[in-house]
């Protein structure tokens, strides 16, 4: 029977069975229902805040923050790693920065946004550009030195150079690895937001992190699993929407896929 269902009830059968079999073990009583809440519970503190508006308001102001640190950071992060790549100097000294930076946890930039910026917008926006930068430098920086020095060469000895040399030859090569390091700056800067958002409380703007610590505060934890889960949605929406189709075009553009 299961090979004649269409492919994605299959795996929504066995979703809805674990969450049957959750929903049973907690009101069985045999769990703290506090500490871990019924999936009903969850769906409607869910309901209740998308009815009220605090979820999509806050959703907003993630989302805002998100995408205007990850522009700025990606934005800076591509030119500097194509410059790590074709400078030796430059990749010794502000590559090897960046590499001992991308290892450093976002949450470590949150006191300094703090004492540098206090509480702001700004603070917010510089963690998420932290977080971003580095992941996109490296990126690049190893995309651009991949590409096999033979394209290089065949290009130079047809007069092509400079500009031409990068915009033909240099970024199509390396595309498929900017792009991955693209994605990665992505998850860089969701998790740099959500520290940032969780210590940094803006009364301006309440996202999804100031949430999701609001919901530990006052012990309600199917607010906490509840944003988790929209966080969780937003990020999988969101590689479906953008990354997906970029990444299934260049694989078309390569003959790589029909």
């Amino acid at each position: 029977m299961a090979s004649q269902l269409p492919r994605p009830v299959i795996p929504t059968l066995v979703a809805l069975s674990l969450l049957g079999g959750w929903e049973w073990y907690v009101r069985s009583g045999r769990v703290s229902e506090v500490l871990f809440p019924a999936p009903s519970h969850v769906l409607e503190w869910f309901w209740e805040a998308l009815l009220s508006g605090e979820l999509l308001a806050a959703t907003w102001v993630t989302m805002r923050r998100l995408i205007t640190g990850f522009a700025i950071g990606a934005a800076l992060g591509v030119p500097l790693g194509a410059l790590c790549a074709r400078v030796r100097w430059v990749r010794d000294t502000l590559g090897v920065l960046a590499l001992g930076l991308q290892t450093l946890p976002s949450v470590c930039w949150v006191p300094l946004a703090l004492l540098w910026f206090g509480i702001r917008e700004e603070a917010v926006l510089f963690v998420v550009v932290m977080g971003t930068l580095w992941a996109v430098v490296l990126a690049v920086q190893e995309s651009v030195l991949n590409v096999p020095p033979l394209y290089l060469r065949a290009a130079q000895t047809m007069g092509s150079n400079g500009w031409h040399l990068w915009s033909r030859v240099i970024l199509p090569a390396a595309l498929p690895g900017v792009l991955s390091g693209m994605k990665q700056g992505w998850a860089f800067a969701w998790r740099s937001l959500m520290a940032a958002e969780i210590f940094v409380v803006i009364v301006t703007g309440f996202g999804l992190g100031s949430l999701l610590n609001a919901g530990r505060e006052l012990l309600r934890m199917d607010q906490v699993m509840g944003v988790m889960a929209v966080v969780m949605i937003v990020g999988l929406l969101a590689d479906l929407i953008f990354f997906s189709p970029i990444e299934s075009w260049l694989r078309r553009s390569r003959g790589l896929e029909r």
